[in-house]
């Protein structure tokens, strides 16, 4: 049977209950991030390529500029160079589901259409569909880290933000916690098998990154509770990271409370000094 852990407390799937006891992570308060920073990211043209989880993160910050006046940003649906000509949170959708590659390329066309000599900011992220438990982490980031590298010649003055992908939660619900179990139990893979991979990426993408380049860790962000602890489950011998299951409610789309979060720590990021 799966088993969720949070902290050093483990339980049964079934028992949809996850305990935490140690291992707190703090991560950084929006409420500690000075005035003039804010100031500051208000000046800046960002360019953020997504699918539907970008969709939550993007309602994620709008909620967050409703509670808090003092942050100013002009969030705008562009793509085209023409819509950063003044400082602007540019978002669209790049790519397809389940082709990471395509993302990769629709991305770098947006930037060599001319964005790329425009912008402040820029960066993509993947959606969890992206990766599975058949993907190729090694090679789908290859693919990524010879296009930014190539973009970051072309464009020096752009910084680029290297963002984690998603991961998914155990699904809720006794029926699909039994289905989960059973497919545990009996070999077939599940939404373990294909975490398993996006943290293969994601380890990839921070061991080449995170200490020296902008680096936004998403899927940490997602993995960490409202009470500060890390959730992930246990295949075999196995640790594997999931999503907090109080920021999803279909084990993969961030909810009103997820969004919130994860938008936060990228606000956090963005408003920072990026390396």
């Amino acid at each position: 049977m799966a088993v969720l852990i949070a902290g050093d407390v483990t339980v049964s799937s079934a028992e949809m209950k996850i305990r935490t006891e140690s291992n707190k992570i703090t991560l950084p308060s929006i409420d500690d991030v000075p005035r003039e920073k804010w100031a500051k990211l208000a000046e800046k043209r960002i360019f953020f390529g997504h699918q539907s989880v970008g969709y939550n993160i993007v309602d994620g910050i709008t909620d967050i500029l409703k509670e808090r006046a003092y942050i100013k940003l002009d969030i705008a649906e562009a793509r085209g160079p023409a819509g950063f000509d003044k400082p602007i949170l540019a978002h669209v959708q790049v790519g397809r589901n389940t082709d990471p590659v395509s993302k990769i390329e629709s991305f770098r066309e947006v930037m060599d259409a001319g964005v790329g000599g425009k912008v402040d900011i820029a960066f993509f992220k993947f959606c969890y569909v992206d990766i599975m438990r058949d993907s190729d982490p090694g090679k789908i980031f290859d693919s990524y880290s010879s296009a930014i590298e190539e973009l970051k010649i072309r464009y020096p003055r752009t910084k680029f933000l290297h963002v984690t992908v998603p991961i998914r939660s155990v699904p809720k619900g006794a029926r699909k916690n039994l289905k989960q179990s059973v497919k545990l139990l009996i070999g077939k893979p599940g939404v373990l098998d294909d975490n398993m991979m996006r943290e293969c990426y994601n380890k990839l993408l921070n061991d080449a990154y995170c200490s020296t380049e902008p680096f936004f860790d998403l899927a940490l962000a997602e993995s960490v509770n409202p009470d500060g602890f890390r959730c992930y489950a246990v295949k075999g011998a196995e640790k594997v990271h999931v999503m907090a299951p109080e920021y999803t409610d279909d084990g993969g789309h961030l909810n009103s409370r997820g969004r919130k979060k994860v938008a936060e720590q990228l606000l956090i990021t963005l408003a920072g000094p990026l390396k």
